[in-house]
C-alpha cells in the first residue's frame, strides 16, 4: 500500500534517516483515519509503529487492521509489530511518583522499549515517602537514563537527580488538586530543579520522555578515530 493517504503522508523511512521511527498521535484523528494508517503500516513490518493517545475507538480501529498489535490500555498505546526489537544500549528506568502517574510512566516505558532499550519500571516512589526511592537506588544507579513521572508538587525528579549520575527526563503529569493547575505546577517545579542534569518534557508527554531517554541510552557509536 502506498505511504501517502488522502489525509496523511507517512514517514516510513524515518528510521533509516534518523534512527527512530515515526509515531502516530491518535488524539484528534478519527477511528477511520487511524485504521487506514494501520492498514498502511501493515505492509512494513520492518518499521516499528507506535500509536499513542489511542482511546478505545482508536484502539479498536488499529486492532481491526493489526489484530496482533501490542496494546496497553492504561498507557493508551499500541505498537506493531507486537514484539519490541532486541534491546541494545543502556538501561532506561522509568519511575512513577504515584499510582496515578502510571499511565504516563507506562507510555514512556513502552516507547523506550519499542525503540530498542532495556527498561525497568519503578512505581509509587514519591517524595511523601523518601525511603521508597532510597530502596531502589541500586536499580536507579544502573540506568543510563531515568524517566521520572510526577504530578502534585513535581519534586521527585530533582530528588532522583541528586542521587544518580544518569540524566533524568522529568515528565509533569496532570495529577493533583486545584492548585496543580492540570500539571502546570509540577512543570514549573521541574523547570526550576536545583539538581543539574534534569531535562523536562511537556505535561503528560510520556512518549516524548521515553523517546529522549531511549536516545540518551543508545549504544555508543563505534569509534572511527
Amino acid at each position: 500500500m502506498p505511504d501517502e493517504l488522502p489525509f496523511a503522508e507517512l514517514d516510513l523511512d524515518r528510521t533509516a534517516r534518523r534512527g527512530y521511527p515515526e509515531a502516530v498521535y491518535c488524539a484528534g484523528k478519527t477511528p477511520e483515519q487511524v485504521a487506514a494508517i494501520a492498514a498502511a503500516v501493515r505492509a512494513r513490518p520492518d518499521v516499528v509503529t507506535l500509536f499513542t493517545r489511542a482511546g478505545p475507538e482508536h484502539a479498536k480501529a488499529v486492532l481491526s487492521e493489526l489484530p496482533d498489535a501490542f496494546h496497553d490500555t492504561d498507557a493508551a498505546l499500541l505498537a506493531w509489530p507486537p514484539e519490541p526489537p532486541e534491546p541494545d544500549g543502556g538501561l532506561v528506568v522509568v519511575a512513577a511518583a504515584g499510582t496515578s502517574d502510571l499511565p504516563v510512566a507506562r507510555e514512556a516505558l513502552h516507547t523506550a522499549r519499542f525503540l530498542g532499550r532495556r527498561t525497568e519500571l519503578v512505581v509509587d516512589v514519591g517524595v511523601a515517602g523518601l525511603h521508597r526511592v532510597l530502596r531502589r537506588l541500586d536499580l536507579l544507579r544502573r540506568a543510563r537514563a531515568i524517566v521520572v513521572a510526577a504530578g502534585m508538587d513535581g519534586a521527585l525528579p530533582s530528588v532522583v537527580a541528586g542521587l544518580v549520575a544518569a540524566p533524568v527526563v522529568a515528565v509533569p503529569t496532570s495529577v493533583g488538586y486545584g492548585a496543580a493547575f492540570g500539571g502546570l505546577a509540577p512543570l514549573l517545579t521541574m523547570l526550576n530543579a536545583c539538581a543539574p542534569g534534569v531535562a523536562v518534557v511537556n505535561i503528560d508527554n510520556g512518549y516524548g520522555a521515553g523517546h529522549l531517554a531511549a536516545q540518551i541510552a543508545a549504544p555508543f557509536p563505534t569509534d572511527q578515530g
